[in-house]
Order: structure tokens, then sequence, then C-alpha cells
């Protein structure tokens, strides 16, 4: 049993939990809290989650969770770049095993296909919104048309001034909505467990990520295209700041302390507490460009690792 463990083990046991105690109240599944204070970190899907489970383990019995993840951080030692892929690769196939009997349930199936029928909707609606405005224009020339026949039947000088009025009203009208239509906008595209799923539209050709740190401390990581670009802890008041390439056509954020925690894409803040605020481990999906689509079909697919079975 390792230093960390017993003392996660003490306070539960001072506190009067019991396992199923602690499952119950963090869900976290009873065999990875054994694990936790056990020290036998290999029965866990991957680093990130030892950090994340014991986080989670410390703040229900008392504990301070920063300390707790630094002793964490101790005793896993400094992981080599290649060992890190190797992680990332088998997460997936991890968290496969750790749902696989969740997938017969009725609830989950429904997880499953719930973010495509979200995005058929989005599409319908999106259609219909272009047939709306197309319709609009088409009516609006219409009665262009017979206000130009009507002014050759008798021209003055006070008709002139009202056209030039109403074509200056116009262009400044399609300049206005020029405008809108090029604003960028952070939609959701689905969840599914605790990974969500943001599409960026009209994003720049180059953007910008920005990591904070509010009302406490965080461990986050951030993969651009499926590579980890950087990972850390920020402090209480603290930032980062990332640059995404040009051509990106996905980011993902895991975040270890999402409730202390913030996103801006642009200066645009992702609020991803509006959905399940309760969380506190979460993974953050964003799509760029025209890869919006086949990158969202790929994260339905996605699981939470560690729900309760």
């Amino acid at each position: 049993m390792s230093g960390v463990g017993q003392k996660l083990k003490d306070a539960r046991i001072a506190k009067g939990l019991t396992l199923d105690d602690l499952q119950q109240s963090t869900k976290i599944q009873k065999r990875y809290l054994i694990a936790i204070e056990e020290g036998n970190y290999q029965a866990l899907p991957g680093d990130f989650y030892v950090r994340a489970f014991a986080r989670q383990y410390a703040e229900t019995v008392g504990l301070d969770p920063n300390e707790i993840v630094k002793e964490i951080d101790s005793e896993l030692g400094t992981k080599s770049s290649e060992s890190n892929e190797n992680d990332e690769t088998s997460r997936t196939q991890k968290r496969e095993q750790i749902n696989k009997p969740e997938e017969n349930s009725t609830s989950a199936k429904l997880a499953k296909y719930l973010p495509t029928i979200i995005i058929v909707v989005i599409v319908v609606a999106i259609l219909g919104t272009v047939y709306a405005v197309a319709w609009g224009n088409h009516e609006k020339a219409k009665n262009r048309q017979i206000e130009e026949t009507s002014t050759k039947v008798a021209v003055s000088t006070d008709v002139k001034s009202k056209k030039k009025k109403a074509s200056s009203t116009q262009k400044q009208s399609s300049s206005s909505e020029s405008s809108e239509s090029k604003k960028q906008k952070i939609v959701s595209a689905g969840s599914s467990g605790s990974t969500f799923t943001y599409n960026v539209e009209n994003a720049a050709t180059t953007n910008e990520l920005k990591l904070s740190a509010t009302t406490g401390s965080s461990w986050d990581a951030v993969y651009i295209d499926g590579t980890q670009t950087w990972q850390g802890t920020l402090q209480q008041g603290s930032d980062h700041t990332i640059k995404i390439p040009e051509g990106t056509s996905s980011v993902t954020i895991n975040i270890g302390n999402s409730k202390a925690s913030a996103v801006k894409i642009n200066d645009s803040d992702l609020n991803f507490l509006e959905q399940n605020s309760s969380l506190t481990v979460r993974k953050l999906v964003i799509n760029f460009g025209n890869n919006n689509s086949q990158t969202s079909s790929t994260t339905q697919t996605t699981t939470n690792a560690y729900s309760n079975n």
C-alpha cells in the first residue's frame, strides 16, 4: 500500500465511510478506489485518471486535493513522451472494456445516438433558416420591381430622393447581415458521459485557446488533432495560452478540475459548465473548419471512463 493510498484510506475510515459509501458519493467504481488505496495505479485507465480520481477521493474525505495530487505525481514519476503516447493510444481501449456492460442498457443505447439526433436537428434548423432568408429576399426583389415600375409612370424629385434613401438603407442592412454571418459562434454538438463536443462556426484562419484557473488549481492537457501539445497544473489566478495552427481540425482538452477552470476561444467564453455542472473531470472536443461533421462522428462513440457501471 502506497503512502498516498494509506493516507486516503485512514481519512475515509476516520469519517466512518465504507468503500461502497465512497463509490456512491463520487461515482467512481469501487475497484478503482481499492486500487488507489493499494497504490495499484496500473489498474486504472491512465495517469490522468489516477490524478483525477485521487483528487475527487481527497475532496470527499476532507483532505487537500492539491497535496494529494502532488504526492501522486511524486509516486508516478516523470514519464517519457513515448510512454505518454502509448497511454493515450490504449486509453480508448480501456474505456471500452470498462463500460462494455452498459452497452446493452436502454439508456446507453439512447446516449449513443443522442449526438447524431442533435446534429440532425441542427442541420434541419439551418436549412429552414436558409429557406426563410431566400424566400424573404425573393419577396423583397418582387416588391422592388413593382416600385421601380411605378416610378417610371410619374418621375419626380421626391420619388428619386426616396429611392436613394431606400438603396442606402438596403446597403447598410446587407452590410450588417454580412458582418453578423461572419461572427464566430460556438455551438454545442452533443455529449457522451464526461465528453462534450462543440463546433466553432466562422472560425478565423488561425485561432487562440486560453485556459485559466479561476477559483482553484487544475491539472489540464491539450491535444491538437490527436497530438498532445501541452499539459500542466494551473494554479489559482494563472492562465496558459496556446496558438492553434492553421488547418487544425479539432482540439481536445482534458480538465481535471472543471469547477475551477475557464476556457476561451479567440476571446469568446466556452460555457462548458452549462452542461452537467456537477462534473469535476471532463473532456472537451472542439471542432474547427470543414471537418466538423467527420470529427463529431468520431467523438460520438467516446464513453466516460469513470462512470459508475
